[in-house]
Parts: structure tokens; C-alpha cells; sequence
């Protein structure tokens, strides 16, 4: 018998074994879910932090926590405490980062209290967070300066639980939200940054950025420079390098006179000039996909 006789009658009775069914791409997977661009910062650019969500009543009105990073790149976890923590930030990545992340909370919510999600697999075609979630509920995020969310605030800090926060915790940069503005994000490395994740679309901000950058309009404030852009899920997210030393409560100002700038180009319809065009390219050349 040939090899392609064999192959055809490989498995049960003959049969070939069913193929994997695949995700279906989603370019922009978190659209109409509250908090859209805070996930997307959550996944991105803000080392440690949660966000409380809640299942619709189709699957249970349960409270669950979405955050950043959880030990070992796990998926998700069921504390001991009962409270389930769902990760943005994992290594497992289909065409639909949204439906990665609603495998991991179902799956989580049938764990037993103190268990960890330790993989998940590659998901097949099935519920999205639009689908699990209750939209109703607010979206808040809470930025942390450390990991001990992992932990019930009852729970025991052991000398190699307390060790192994401490250690994870060192390679935090510092990062917080600007008062008053939604998805906005000071950090420190060796310089000071915002990182702004915008809900516009992406085509119509680049437009936007293009024709400020042009006007010699694109930074914050006189100490600041706009440096470019980065894009991830979908959405872009804007990125400029900070006057030395400036901290994130000074930003408010600024960033609600950009927000001013840019309302008023995203209303231009006019084509662009050559020298937006010029900026344009230059921003396009210089952008970075982000998963």
C-alpha cells in the first residue's frame, strides 16, 4: 500500500482526524467593549494593574478581575479567596486576542479556589469578551506599583512568596495614569514618557497627527516632543518624551489642550498638503505593530 493509501486511512475506521478549526482574524479585537483602549494600555504599556468586569446573566453575573500579568504567564487563576484573575499579558495568541481572553476566563471560572490556569491552548472559534461580558458595568482600572494582587490581602507573605513578589516587582518601570484623562500613561525609564492609547480610528488619527506634526503642533507643552506612534489591537497609541523630571499630575493640562488640537484637525476634510503628507509617511515609517 502507498503512503497517501496509508494516510487516507489513518485513525478510526479509515477516517483522517477532524482539522483544528482557527480563530478568525480580528484586527481591531476589543471594539465595543467599555474601556477599549485601557485594555489595550493593560496589554501594552502599563506593567501592573486590574480592572474589575462581570459576566453577563447567560454566564453566571460572576465578578471577575482582568490584569496584566499574573506568575508564569498563567492565562488566569482562582485565588483562594474565590476571586478569579484573568491575564491581558500571556504568551498564547490566536487571530482574536478578545476570544483568547474569554477562553481563559471560562475556563477559570470552573477552576477550584486556590488553582492556577497554568496553559491554555490554542482556542477554537467560540464566545468573545463582547459576548461573555456584562457592558453595562463600569470599566475602572487601578494602576499598581507591584504584583500583590496576586495575592488575597489576608494571605500569608511567606519568605519565597515575599521573595518572588519582591524580585518580579524590581523590573516594574514606574508607570501611572494622568488625573483626569482616559487612557493616558506617565512611565520613568531613563526618560520620562506619556503613552496615550487613542479610540480613534487608526487611518483618520494618523491623518490627524500628520497635519499637528506639520503645523509644529504635535507635543504637549514646550518641553516635550512628540516621538511617533505605535500601533496594537487596532488602535494607535501615541508616544512623546517628556521635559526631565515631569511627573504625571502636570500632564493634565497639556494633554486636555491636545485633546482641543486634535479635535479640531479630525474635523478637517480637506486632502492633505504635501507637507502633511511628507509628516504622514514619516509617522507611518517610523510605526511599530504591536501583536
Amino acid at each position: 500500500m502507498g503512503k497517501k493509501s496509508r494516510k487516507r486511512q489513518a485513525g478510526p475506521e479509515g477516517t483522517s482526524k477532524p482539522k483544528r478549526r482557527q480563530v478568525p482574524y480580528v484586527e481591531r479585537p476589543f471594539e465595543g467593549l467599555p474601556g477599549e483602549t485601557d485594555i489595550v494600555a493593560m496589554r501594552e504599556v502599563v506593567p501592573a494593574a486590574t480592572a474589575t468586569v462581570r459576566t453577563n446573566a447567560e454566564y453566571g453575573g460572576r465578578d471577575v478581575t482582568l490584569v496584566t500579568l499574573l506568575p508564569d504567564m498563567w492565562p488566569a487563576m482562582h485565588r483562594d479567596d474565590g476571586a478569579v484573575l484573568v491575564a491581558l499579558q500571556t504568551v498564547q495568541h490566536s487571530g482574536d486576542a478578545s476570544r483568547d481572553v474569554a477562553a481563559a476566563l471560562l475556563a477559570a471560572l470552573e477552576l477550584e479556589p486556590g488553582q492556577p490556569l497554568t496553559s491554555l491552548g490554542m482556542p477554537e472559534p467560540g464566545p468573545r469578551l463582547q459576548d461573555v461580558l456584562d457592558l453595562t458595568a463600569p470599566f475602572e482600572i487601578t494602576v499598581h506599583d507591584g504584583f500583590d494582587y496576586w495575592l488575597a490581602e489576608d494571605a500569608e507573605r511567606t519568605g519565597d512568596v515575599a521573595r518572588a513578589l519582591e524580585q518580579t516587582g524590581e523590573n516594574i518601570v514606574p508607570t501611572a495614569p494622568v488625573p483626569g484623562v482616559d487612557s493616558a500613561y506617565w512611565c520613568r525609564m531613563s526618560r520620562e514618557f506619556l503613552r496615550w492609547a487613542r479610540p480613534e480610528d487608526e487611518q483618520q488619527l494618523l491623518d490627524a497627527l500628520a497635519r499637528l506634526q506639520a503645523r509644529r503642533e504635535s507635543a504637549l507643552d514646550d518641553g516635550s516632543r512628540f516621538v511617533g506612534a505605535f500601533r496594537s489591537s487596532g488602535i494607535l497609541v501615541p508616544v512623546w518624551e517628556l521635559a526631565p523630571g515631569t511627573e504625571a499630575e502636570e500632564l493634565t493640562g497639556p494633554c486636555t489642550a491636545f485633546a482641543e488640537r486634535l479635535t479640531d484637525v479630525l474635523a478637517a476634510d480637506a486632502p492633505l498638503t504635501p507637507e502633511e503628507r511628507r509628516a504622514r509617511a514619516g509617522l507611518v515609517s517610523r510605526q511599530v505593530t504591536l501583536r
